[in-house]
């Protein structure tokens, strides 16, 4: 089977969990045997990992001299600034929204030069819209020129380019819904953001869910058949070299991290004041906030305020080898979610030996039975799990043992072939 698939990126050029999954289902489809996998992003540098699958740069893509309809999708669709942040599930930094128009009443024609190509930043920034209508130009192109059985496109970025690729090529379109912008705002939906979610879900031959939760969100929020949406879990990929993890030497003070983006869905600021509560009982720990984002300057202001600014650090973003340092020096990780359609990073946290605390309004917690659930808002409930496994140590072995046990039973080889049968039921 040969499956066009588009992401918006592919390791090592990552900023978060969107990137990680695409990796770990590629990985595990190939290992399934019988899969030939194209996966296309907005702009290849080169160094991805290409030993099982084959990356294509959209920027790479020659148009020739011709003129490009995209009236199905885009015409109708105008971008506007809204009261709610434009932050993509998978960024760690604050976005500027679009608002240049792309409203017409009639036929949209994108001229390019003989031997044109279109230039992608391959990120987030203020120009996103525009990229993402150049994606689905180009992914016209692929499906056209292009052999494969069947289209697979992650998350909202590339829905349009899925559409695109299914409209030249005839093929069954198969989306993988990450997060949704309910997810990302917190309920203040952008409509353009929701109007590309609607169409790729309309368009899509089949749904994939990353959990029940996300496949909720997509059967009430959008009104779609709960018989076209499939939830389908993430896993993780196994630490290549579990030896790293006894060679960090800890400091004396406990360390409890939060490590994602610091915006609106992560809930910092209920991390904040669960720490604070901590931190008038104890004195031993640090807390440690493993990111960036559009809530990171308030919640320093926050720190500050409450004087425990000696006992927080920020690192900024993380990702690669970093990550797997962060958490061999962690005693507890803490995922306060407000709406998480899924979660890798506890599944990460576990398989390195580490308690995790998660919100209940998370995918990951319908899975994951040897962690500790709290509801978001509740910081005496969170307050009260960290100072636990941070002073009994019956408990946080306790999770340590069968939470490790529990994880390393998660494959990507099982999330492939729940996927592979997906494609099979269009095929």
């Amino acid at each position: 089977m040969k499956v066009l698939m588009f992401g918006w990126e592919f390791p090592p050029h990552i900023s978060g969990g969107l990137g990680t999954a695409c990796y770990g289902i590629t990985k595990g489809l190939t290992s399934l045997g019988g899969m030939d996998i194209i996966f296309v992003v907005p702009r290849a540098y080169g160094d991805e990992d290409q030993q099982t699958i084959r990356i294509v740069g959209a920027n790479d893509v020659d148009l020739g001299k011709k003129m490009v309809n995209y009236q199905e999708f885009l015409e109708k669709i105008s971008y506007i600034q809204v009261g709610s942040n434009l932050i993509p599930y998978t960024s760690p930094e604050e976005y500027d929204l679009l608002i240049e128009a792309l409203r017409t009443d009639s036929r949209e024609m994108i001229y390019t030069r003989l031997g044109g190509k279109f230039s992608f930043s391959g990120g987030y920034g203020y120009n996103l819209f525009q990229e993402i209508a150049n994606y689905a130009i180009v992914a016209s192109k692929i499906g056209s020129d292009f052999d494969f059985d069947i289209i697979h496109a992650h998350d909202w970025l590339t829905f349009p380019a899925g559409i695109a690729a299914k409209q030249a090529s005839g093929k069954p379109l198969v989306i993988h819904v990450h997060a949704t912008d309910f997810d990302r705002s917190g309920g203040s939906v952008n409509p353009g953001v929701f109007e590309i979610e609607k169409r790729g879900m309309d368009a899509a031959d089949k749904i994939i869910a990353v959990s029940n939760f996300t496949r909720n969100t997509i059967i009430n929020n959008y009104g779609i058949d709960p018989n076209k949406v499939i939830t389908v879990y993430n896993a993780v990929e196994p630490i290549d070299n579990p030896e790293f993890l006894g060679n960090i030497k800890k400091p004396n003070d406990r360390i409890v991290t939060f490590l994602g983006r610091v915006t609106l869905q992560k809930g910092p600021e209920y991390f904040i004041e669960a720490a604070h509560m901590v931190l008038n009982k104890m004195n031993n720990v640090r807390f440690v906030m493993a990111g960036s984002g559009e809530l990171l300057h308030r919640s320093i202001h926050r720190i500050a305020r409450l004087k425990i600014g000696d006992r927080f650090h920020f690192t900024g973003f993380l990702r690669g080898e970093d990550v797997k340092r962060m958490f061999a020096l962690s005693d507890v990780y803490v995922m306060p979610s407000v709406s998480e359609p899924f979660g890798i990073s506890p599944l990460e946290a576990l398989q390195s030996n580490v308690p995790v605390i998660i919100s209940r309004q998370s995918g990951v917690s319908e899975i994951l039975k040897h962690a500790i659930k709290i509801d978001f808002w509740d910081i005496h409930a969170m307050a009260d799990a960290i100072y636990g496994i941070l002073n009994y140590s019956g408990l946080s072995n306790f999770f340590r043992k069968y939470g490790k046990n529990e994880v390393d039973n998660l494959k990507w080889e099982n999330t492939a072939a729940k996927v592979r049968e997906i494609y099979a039921s269009v095929w």
